[in-house]
């Protein structure tokens, strides 16, 4: 029996841009398989927003094929200002990065602004300073209270508005900016689902992001980027305060050294499932395939690898934003993970934490199913709870159809590892829900007669509704 797409546990997640925003591309990528669609805030207007999301929910009604929408807010950073065309800077080179104009008379050392006042108070001298995405490698051999003077470790060219990292430093920038609160009311006035939230750390950031949200009337769900060495400090608190994790590897390839990336991203993983949170691992996934039509073997390993580590979702950036082969990647993404899940020796999640007592009857639930064979975990939900905590379980090669009357948490389940969700109206009568749901799922062809589904549900006992978990066989 095969559903109307070749089941697959983990998601994918694809960024829109230039090369895919268009309806016919938009159509494209989502019959490709994309569950969540990413939109960067880097550079995006309210304009672009409010139409682009409007455009998705289109395309998504004439497929009938439904994706979440995640808005990646730009959060704190520090950029340095404009530049005259493009400075070669050789190693030995001074750089003066100055947080005010400068008054001092014209030298013979370089001097670029920087966005960020209190940066001369943040570093010491000795302290290495990177510049675009690592490219620039500065040391800090003078400050003084509006300036700090660099030495160039590193020789490369230096353009306009390039960001700043500070390893190792805990920079006092706001977790939100202006931008961010801009972008968040526009998001929400558009409808998004989730919430990329840059730059996470602290479980202090999450929680003010989350009573913004709030105050916005807005129930999207919160995905923390860790990208910096604290946020790696703090994972544990940062992800119980989340509702998912993203591994952003651009910028934590930076902060941390580069040897440590791999076991942070494992560490990651690990620290997400035993919380119960669903983790998407990004950046440089498949970068070749910005401009090549293949991907490089190194590139199908890492992708192999975040599979294994039973990763929750898989994302392309700059892939499916301003790449030449944005639909090859994604069937890159298909074939590999086609490949690499029915190798996995999957084993139930036994590091999880599963405080409720329902919970707890999921876990026999996804036990009962995979003992079975060919089953699957028939679930309802208005909260999404339950289908999020079964996917963490990770039953093995068990698909979890999520059923839910809810259309935001409908397009919230779409990125937990193994979810299907479906939108469709309760009965009051809970007999009635389930046989909706059994005679939906033949009918759609993802599951033939006489399959036996594990179902949970609630049921009333003489008058009082209870938890229970039954086997239901498709008629």
């Amino acid at each position: 029996m095969q559903p109307p797409r070749s089941y697959r546990h983990t998601k994918i997640i694809a960024t829109l841009g230039p090369a895919t925003e268009s309806p016919e591309m938009l159509e494209k990528l989502i019959d490709a398989g994309v569950d969540i669609l990413r939109l960067n805030m880097a550079h995006a207007s309210r304009e672009w927003v409010i139409n682009i999301v409007k455009r998705i929910r289109e395309v998504s009604d004439k497929l009938d094929r439904h994706v979440a929408v995640m808005i990646d807010i730009k959060g704190p950073e520090i950029r340095t200002g404009d530049v005259d065309g493009a400075v070669e800077l050789k190693r030995g080179d001074q750089l003066e990065l100055c947080t005010t104009h400068d008054q001092r008379p014209p030298g013979d050392v370089l001097r670029v602004s920087v966005n960020y006042k209190g940066l001369p108070n943040e570093v010491e001298e000795g302290q290495f300073v990177l510049v675009d995405s690592g490219l620039l490698r500065l040391c800090v051999v003078e400050k003084g209270a509006n300036h700090i003077r660099c030495e160039v470790m590193t020789p490369g060219v230096l353009g306009s508005r390039r960001h700043i990292n500070l390893p190792g430093v805990h920079v006092h920038l706001p977790s939100l900016t202006l931008k961010d609160h801009e972008d968040l009311a526009a998001g929400v006035e558009a409808g998004i689902d989730l919430v990329a939230l840059s730059f996470v750390r602290a479980a202090g950031d999450v929680e003010e992001l989350r009573r913004h949200l709030t105050d916005l009337g807005s129930t999207a769900r919160i995905v923390s980027k860790i990208e910096e060495q604290a946020g790696v400090r703090n994972m544990v608190e940062i992800i119980k305060e989340s509702d998912a994790i993203m591994v952003a590897r651009g910028d934590l390839g930076i902060e941390i050294e580069y040897p440590q990336l791999p076991l942070v991203q494992t560490e990651l993983v690990k620290a997400c499932q035993a919380e119960g949170r669903p983790v998407i691992i990004a950046t440089h996934l498949l970068e070749s395939m910005i401009n090549s039509p293949m991907p490089t073997r190194a590139e199908i390993s890492d992708i192999s690898n975040a599979i294994r580590e039973q990763a929750d979702a898989i994302m392309l950036s700059g892939e499916t934003t301003t790449g030449a082969y944005p639909l090859e990647s994604i069937e890159v993404f298909n074939k590999v993970i086609a490949s690499i899940e029915p190798s996995v020796d999957y084993k139930l999640n036994s590091a999880i934490k599963l405080r409720e007592p329902k919970a707890k009857m999921l876990r026999s639930a996804a036990t009962l199913a995979q003992d079975l064979g060919n089953s699957g975990i028939v679930v309802f939900t208005r909260s999404g709870f339950l289908a999020y905590v079964l996917g963490a379980l990770r039953p093995r090669g068990v698909p979890i159809y999520a059923f839910t009357d809810r259309e935001d948490i409908f397009r919230q389940l779409m990125l937990p590892w193994g979810v299907e969700p479906f939108l469709m109206p309760f009965s009051d009568d809970p007999e009635k829900t389930i046989q909706d749901a059994l005679v939906y799922l033949k009918r759609k062809q993802w599951c033939d007669a006489g399959t036996w589904l594990v179902v949970i549900t609630n049921a009333l006992a003489e008058g009082q509704v209870i938890d229970s978990l039954q086997l239901r066989q498709i008629d």
